[in-house]
């Protein structure tokens, strides 16, 4: 947990003391806590943030027994908390009231004997835990007294009691921020008849699903940033790593988009879903998802939406989503004209094969030790039978490189006729790049048109992608 601390020196303690009340009262927020019984001498104040946490303000015991926190730091909507050093803690809320709060309770639950001033979402907050834990209590007494398949059944029907509970205070208090946490972690339940009465597939119960997965989400509001991991991140991630898990990129920027149109409302929502979803597809080992990294990019980092970016970031993302987009899987392959080793010229595009592979490695490079010789048996396994060439690149040639170069492929034997070695000190274009060759090995597969078919291969794809495009064809 980030620990933010703010102690005063004793000028400055000296100064406040001086200050006329008129002047004191420039604080953002003045945030009091009592814990009776307790001996704690310092106190956290802490929010949520997506799938982590971060405090914000420390404050020492008074003589009174008091943790004062105030700051002239406006305070974000959210779900905050306070924390001792030792993991205790107790969460409150703050939203759409002037966080001027006095909270006092008792060591031995700090929740159950929380008393509020000044904050009507905090008193409708607490008296929910209050309701809440007297359902959990029961459910402990019972688990007691009764046999397994008894309180089964009794759980079972607390549960939806409670569960009714809960809506029925969503349904009467849908502005209060808690109403709008628990409503956000709600699953969508699909219609089973449409609207002309007809009772519905299961691929329109799916569509249906996946165009409503965020209506109970209020991702208009920034507050809802600042909650628990379970709130808002989980909600979010389940919907990209599992729910569309390996879905074609279309379908992935199909959705995405109204989510992230939403999120335009709520700055802070939508500054990190942007650049969650950027880094995630960023670093996705799928393929065909550079088109969702690409798409995040151009139309909405490199936007005038993009508020918290430098001008030199966002220039680096445009420049890098430049090199992919022409490097999609359904794009053209660059084209290519290296020397062999005998310094004879060999040209990407004319090379006469059906299927071409295109990889860039070195015999410095620790993964390409390993995956170059696995998929170069691959390669020698179904060169003939699919009728495939390679196009491989030293891709850091000095003398001493080139020598291991040789070396290597003398050790391993990769000396197929088929099996192009090319020299990547002399070519026609800067291939590093042209192919934002940044790490190796990088490996592509190309057909006969010279278009990309298949990237980001390695030694445990190399013979499922093969054989599935090469022989499907």
């Amino acid at each position: 947990m980030k620990r933010f601390f703010k102690i005063a020196t004793l000028l400055s303690l000296a100064l406040l003391v001086a200050l006329p009340a008129q002047a004191r009262k420039k604080n953002k927020y003045e945030i009091t806590l009592t814990i009776k019984g307790g001996a704690d001498t310092v106190m956290y104040l802490g929010h949520y943030y997506a799938k982590g946490n971060d405090v914000v303000d420390t404050a020492f015991r008074d003589k009174k027994g008091r943790f004062v926190f105030t700051g002239t730091d406006t305070l974000a909507n959210g779900l905050y908390f306070f924390a001792n050093p030792r993991g205790m803690y107790v969460e409150f809320v703050v939203y759409h009231e002037k966080p001027f709060f006095t909270f006092e309770t008792e060591q031995s639950n700090w929740t159950a004997n929380m008393k509020v001033k000044g904050s009507h979402e905090n008193d409708f907050f607490f008296q929910f835990h209050r309701t809440d834990a007297a359902f959990t209590a029961d459910l402990t007494d019972k688990s007691y007294t009764m046999d397994s398949l008894q309180f089964a059944r009794y759980r079972y029907q607390k549960l939806l009691e409670l569960d009714n509970i809960k809506m029925d205070l969503i349904e009467k208090n849908p502005d209060r921020f808690l109403s709008k946490m628990m409503l956000a972690t709600k699953e969508i339940e699909p219609p089973t008849i449409g609207p002309n009465g007809d009772s519905l597939t299961m691929d329109q119960r799916r569509e249906y699903y996946l165009e409503h997965y965020f209506d109970n989400m209020p991702l208009e509001d920034n507050a809802i940033i600042r909650t628990p991991k379970a709130v808002f991140y989980d909600r979010v991630m389940n919907f990209y790593d599992n729910i569309l898990k390996f879905t074609p990129p279309e379908v992935i920027i199909h959705y995405m988009d109204p989510m992230l149109e939403r999120a335009k409302k709520a700055p802070d929502v939508f500054m990190y879903l942007v650049m969650h979803l950027t880094q995630k597809y960023l670093q996705s080992n799928v393929m065909v998802y550079d088109e969702v990294y690409v798409h995040l990019v151009k139309n909405y980092y490199a936007t005038d939406d993009n508020f918290w970016s430098s001008p030199s970031s966002i220039d680096k993302e445009v420049q890098r989503a430049t090199k992919w987009e022409r490097l999609l899987v359904g794009r053209e392959a660059p084209e290519l004209i290296l020397f062999d080793t005998l310094h004879i010229p060999h040209s990407l595009h004319a090379l006469p094969h059906k299927w071409k592979l295109l990889v860039f490695w070195s015999p410095n490079c620790g993964h390409c030790k390993h995956i170059v010789p696995n998929v170069y048996k691959v390669f020698e396994k179904y060169s003939s039978q699919y009728d495939i060439g390679a196009f491989t690149i030293l891709s850091d040639p000095d003398d001493k490189t080139r020598a291991e170069w040789r070396k290597f492929m003398a050790d391993h034997n990769m000396n197929s006729p088929a099996w192009l070695s090319l020299d990547g000190g002399e070519a026609n274009v800067d291939w590093h790049d042209v192919y934002d060759i940044v790490t190796t090995p990088q490996i592509y597969l190309i057909d006969e048109n010279n278009i990309i078919q298949a990237k980001k291969i390695g030694e445990d794809t190399a013979e499922r992608i093969i054989t599935a495009i090469c022989g499907g064809q």
